[in-house]
């Protein structure tokens, strides 16, 4: 995809998934056999859920119909919400993970597995979990020491909030529409 057809898309589409109170995460135009896909990828601090990315996905179709902005071939759009292996890459990422577990790559090339605590608008206050029974210890990570970054998924935390992470698990991360146009 051309930096104008991004660019032109993402001015198209961004106000228009703001409304509905979600961010514009991604835009990916990919060729897939004879036609074209667009993923478009919304998230929130509160989720994302499938009635809402069914009727952006309605409203986005209308206004790539509308407007032509995907040409005049065939395309399948596809809207979601991102899944558990995106990498995190801003500090509303880290933020709508306050609690879980992440992998961190820093810029030194350590990798440090840690739960996140806390954070502010410098980095993330951590906690490392101990190993061979010793206790969990503290530790803070500037943004800018951070190289990449991705949620660990964990199929067995024991926790008062197991329950609700289940079920906000279940709404938010395999909400997604696919229309074609």
């Amino acid at each position: 995809m051309s930096t104008t057809q991004s660019e032109r898309l993402r001015g198209l589409l961004e106000p228009l998934v703001a409304k509905t109170g979600l961010d514009l995460e991604e835009i990916t135009v990919t060729a897939a056999g004879s036609r074209r896909q667009l993923m478009v990828v919304v998230d929130s601090d509160d989720g994302v859920h499938l009635d809402a990315v069914a009727e952006l996905s309605r409203e986005i179709a209308q206004v790539l119909d509308d407007t032509d902005a995907m040409g005049q071939g065939e395309y399948v759009l596809e809207v979601s919400s991102p899944g558990t292996d995106r990498p995190l890459t801003t500090p509303r990422h880290f933020r709508r993970n306050e609690g879980r577990l992440v992998k961190l790559t820093l810029t030194n090339h350590e990798e440090l597995v840690a739960r996140i605590m806390a954070l502010d608008d410098a980095g993330l206050d951590l906690e490392v979990p101990g190993v061979k029974g010793r206790k969990p210890k503290p530790r803070r990570v500037e943004f800018a020491e951070i190289a990449k970054a991705r949620v660990e998924i964990e199929f067995n935390r024991k926790g008062k909030d197991d329950a609700a992470d289940t079920a906000d698990d279940a709404d938010t991360d395999s909400d997604e529409s696919i229309e074609e146009a």
